[in-house]
């Protein structure tokens, strides 16, 4: 008979530490519980033709022979001569030839089954760290200025781990830092509009604001519920304002500006000292100083 009262127990499955609600409760989560589910079905179906083979041992005694042909494979396996043949072409089965016979080794096939057994040992995850740091409501609050539902409406979408302590919620600071740093504006923002600022300066529909920020790539920032837009490029998206020039080129427009190679590129940039960053995989060149040194192509 299972109990109702709440307690902290380690998952069976990836060693977690989770509050259960019943005695019965053996993993922290569906996902959890399926893969261990699957975990013995796989172990039961190993040890189902472990069963059967042996079995089939008994029976045939041409398992005893170290060499045997396509066809005594076929009755050891209970598979048809197809199947078999279709196996040795794949390669799932070695075979020797001898005297223009197909043989194949005894010990082969016994090794098919050593396959299965360490495959299933390594399907199984590598054992999770166990959490040791959290945050408390209050605290995740704070960091990234967000109301206590949406915690809990994130938390339970993305299975972000919690744990209970004298009727505080504690979030798991790894779960939660990945997420929300993710969702979290570009500190080089400082304007935004609200929706409902860009309706009343604009006369937009909800619609319309959407399909405008998503077909221009519009930086916004969540607060709860609360969905604001970048004013700057907002305000380029519908023309009241010019965009900045870029400070720097691309490889490819710098070498489609100046007519260079990429070789050529690079050493006009290592010889003169040009400032370079890079932003992900892309490199990108200093925009003044390449003018400076290379001119407007155009001009003359």
């Amino acid at each position: 008979m299972s109990s109702k009262m709440d307690f902290q127990k380690k998952c069976k499955w990836c060693d977690a530490i989770f509050t259960a609600h019943k005695t019965t409760t053996n993993y922290c989560s569906h996902k959890c519980a399926n893969l261990a589910y699957k975990d013995r079905v796989r172990k039961q179906r190993v040890e189902s033709l472990q069963i059967e083979f042996n079995k089939k041992a008994q029976k045939n005694p041409n398992l005893e022979k170290e060499y045997l042909t396509p066809t005594e494979v076929s009755k050891l396996l209970g598979i048809g001569r197809t199947s078999t043949y279709r196996y040795i072409r794949t390669g799932q089965i070695k075979v020797v030839r001898f005297n223009g016979k197909t043989l194949v080794r005894r010990t082969d096939i016994e090794q098919m089954f050593d396959f299965l057994q360490i495959q299933d040992v390594e399907s199984k995850p590598k054992e999770k760290a166990p959490i040791t740091e959290f945050y408390t409501t209050a605290e995740v609050k704070e960091k990234y200025n967000v109301v206590d539902s949406w915690i809990f409406v994130v938390a339970k979408k993305h299975n972000i781990p919690r744990t209970f302590n004298r009727g505080k919620t504690y979030w798991s600071k790894k779960h939660i830092d990945n997420y929300f740093s993710k969702k979290a504006a570009n500190p080089e923002i400082s304007k935004w509009y609200t929706v409902q600022e860009i309706q009343d300066k604009f006369d937009m529909t909800l619609a319309a604001i959407y399909t405008l920020a998503s077909k221009n790539a519009i930086p916004k920032k969540k607060e709860g519920i609360m969905v604001s837009y970048s004013k700057k490029h907002f305000d380029i998206a519908k023309g009241i304002a010019q965009p900045e020039e870029p400070q720097y080129y691309t490889v490819a427009e710098a070498m489609a500006k100046f007519n260079l190679t990429r070789d050529q590129l690079y050493h006009y940039a290592k010889y003169h000292n040009i400032p370079r960053v890079k932003v992900g995989k892309y490199v990108k060149i200093s925009r003044p100083e390449l003018d400076s040194l290379l001119g407007d192509p155009k001009i003359g």
